[in-house]
């Protein structure tokens, strides 16, 4: 394998993870500005090696999932993402690129505030607000029409009967989110991490009522459709919505020529801590709207507009001191406890140090002067050490050879940048191992916190997850414990019931396989339907499942050949616990059937995700690379590598318009 195709596939693991936790979870472990690096280098490395594209690739779609709970809404048109831009150079590049596509010498744009929050589309019927969805995948989204009622800002009734659907950005403004922050504490819940992160909290919550609590916003900032009126720029179309009774976005400038964007971007850089609420670019837009669409967009962005984003603010601050923590895997991970800094709208004491060799790439000692970031203002992490400030007083850090929890010997397996606890029974590891498995997104336990938790461990009460399901026959027990009451301990012992009947994606989820996201977790489950067979997959067996790679398949195998797996394994199955996941209904249609399709090129009816779907609801398998076990390929735009193996194996290659026949001809 060259060193490039394994970079891709290296960066395409990275950034679908970021993905999930970002657009799923509202739980991100980067930031933008560290995201967008890494997105840049993948197009770049797909742009110069086509053969290696992948059609898991994240540049291959705009992102995000609906999550369960919501009602699944398709958007009239597709809400694409936005290109980005990071320099003079880039701004420069885009301008002619405009400029080019129009024939024209020079070109008018509109910069604006890019506002931290989440992207939402409403649409109104005669003045009438009567959906209201977030942008999901750009496809399709989650209708949140009631929680979007609770925001005062959006109009319920226009100031005209029209029929149009706008988008817009809601957010908290910084002093809402600080005092919403500060109420959390008191409650002792846990904080959000930064404005964005709390609006897409509110607005994903299933309660109504919550959501009416948080101090929500919104600024509209694109007019999508409107019937029976048309507007030769963007800025006549925001100022009819504001006019209509629409909150619209603020700073709208004129802006002739890059030079002048470029000065507006670098002048909003150092502005942006004046504003009341978080910004993390401009965005810049052909004004334009008729040559908005000779310019037209590709299959993920428009050419008529990019974004601009902020590189992180920086502070200096001393580190104080080192310290450990042990996670649910065993790595141990080393902490930067700092002096307090406000940086980014928040005040930060402590960064993750990531590994051993982090802090010896960057030469970081205890007591040294640091230059801190938060990256596009989520998560702080150290970018440098001041040397220059040293005294001599600073004290050099070793990682434990011993586990600080447990005792138990630490060691770095080849390969790998963490050090790992060896004892599988560490305490840390079962608690936070424990803390994952009842989870949300696992198997979902409502009531166990990880106070709770902590609780039945210091009292003896489980010692695995499969302890979990016999807490039942000790009710009386739970009942006398401080704190708990009979009706929190009958509630507590409902959830853990209901959970048994989850799916085989949920429990696998939970297991905490290594590199095993909830997103694998899926397809392992699509794939094969039980635990059984997942524990009996080869590595080949499994590595035919699209998206679960060579170090994906080793993982799991190494999970089902530890004996205390097995045997948690075979205790949740005989409590009762579901092992097995829910069977689809396979619509009938000889075309698919017992098939195995590989997709390439790009779609313009479906997205890659609907395709498999269709795929898939047909009973056909849709694989990640083309085989002699391949029946068709089918290709869209700007076709591949796959494409050109496909003709050499003598694989059937069918077009979109031979597949849409398919679909409806079922016979």
């Amino acid at each position: 394998m060259d060193k490039e195709k394994a970079r891709i596939d290296e960066l395409i693991e990275l950034i679908n993870h970021h993905n999930y936790r970002y657009y799923v979870l509202d739980d991100p472990e980067i930031g933008d500005y560290e995201y967008d690096l890494l997105m840049r280098e993948l197009i770049d490395l797909e742009k110069k090696h086509p053969e290696h594209l992948r059609p898991d690739s994240p540049t291959q779609k705009v992102g995000g999932e609906v999550l369960k709970g919501f009602t699944e809404v398709f958007h009239r048109t597709q809400k694409l993402s936005l290109s980005n831009v990071f320099d003079e150079g880039d701004i420069r590049d885009f301008d002619n690129r405009v400029k080019r596509g129009l024939g024209v010498e020079e070109a008018e744009y509109v910069v604006e505030m890019k506002i931290d929050g989440l992207t939402v589309v409403l649409n109104y019927e005669k003045g009438l607000f009567v959906r209201g969805a977030t942008r999901g995948d750009g496809i399709r989204g989650e209708d949140i029409t009631a929680n979007l009622k609770t925001i005062k800002s959006i109009p319920l009734k226009l100031k005209e009967p029209v029929d149009l659907e706008v988008r817009g950005e809601v957010f908290i403004s910084k002093k809402d989110f600080e005092k919403l922050n500060a109420l959390r504490e008191e409650t002792e819940e846990p904080l959000f991490a930064n404005p964005r992160n709390a609006a897409a909290g509110s607005l994903r919550q299933l309660d109504t009522s919550i959501t009416a609590r948080r101090p929500l916003d919104i600024f509209v900032f694109n007019l999508e459709r409107i019937e029976g009126r048309e507007f030769a720029t963007h800025i006549e179309a925001m100022e009819y919505l504001k006019a209509v009774g629409f909150k619209i976005s603020p700073y709208l400038i004129i802006c002739k020529g890059w030079q002048d964007i470029y000065g507006k971007c670098t002048e909003w850089a150092d502005r942006r801590g004046s504003l009341s609420f978080e910004i993390d670019g401009l965005v810049i837009k052909v004004n334009n709207l008729e040559y908005r669409d000779i310019l037209g967009s590709t299959t993920k962005t428009p050419r008529w507009a990019t974004a601009y984003k902020f590189p992180p603010e920086k502070k200096m601050t001393r580190l104080k001191n080192i310290i450990v923590q042990v996670g649910r895997t065993g790595a141990i991970t080393p902490t930067a406890e700092l002096e307090p800094v406000r940086i980014a709208g928040s005040t930060v004491s402590r960064a993750t140090l990531h590994n051993e060799d982090f802090i010896k790439e960057k030469g970081i000692m205890i007591g040294d002067m640091v230059i801190l970031q938060k990256a596009g203002d989520v998560i702080p992490e150290i970018v440098e050490v001041v040397k220059s400030e040293r005294h001599g007083s600073e004290k050099a850090f070793e990682m434990p050879k011993n586990c600080p929890v447990c005792g138990s010997e630490a060691l770095r397996i080849e390969g790998e940048a963490a050090i790992r606890c060896t004892n599988a029974s560490c305490p840390a590891q079962l608690k936070r191992s424990l803390f994952h498995f009842v989870s949300r997104d696992a198997m979902n336990i409502d009531g166990l916190g990880p106070q709770i938790i902590t609780m039945l461990l210091d009292k003896g009460f489980i010692k695995d997850a499969g302890d979990l399901y016999l807490l039942k026959g000790r009710r009386d027990e739970l009942i006398q414990v401080e704190r708990m009451g009979e009706k929190s301990v009958d509630n507590l012992l409902n959830a853990i019931e209901k959970s048994k009947e989850n799916g085989l994606e949920r429990l696998l989820f939970a297991l905490g396989i290594r590199m095993i996201g909830q997103r694998a977790s899926k397809l392992l489950a699509e794939a094969f339907g039980s635990i059984d067979r997942i524990k009996a997959a080869g590595c080949e067996e499994l590595t035919s499942v699209q998206e679960i790679g060579d170090k994906m398949a080793d993982s799991i195998m190494a999970f089902f050949k530890l004996d205390q797996n097995l045997a948690l394994i075979d205790k949740l199955k005989c409590l009762g616990v579901n092992t097995e996941a829910e069977k689809k209904e396979i619509i009938e249609n000889p075309n698919f059937q017992g098939k195995t399709f590989v997709l390439t090129g790009a779609l313009t009816s479906f997205t890659r995700d609907k395709a498999k779907e269709i795929i898939e609801s047909f009973g056909g398998k849709v694989s990640g690379s083309v085989s002699k076990k391949t029946d068709y390929v089918l290709a869209g735009e700007d076709a591949g590598s796959k494409l050109q193996k496909a003709n050499e194996l003598g694989i059937t290659v069918i077009d979109e318009e031979t597949f849409k026949e398919w679909v409806e001809r079922r016979e």
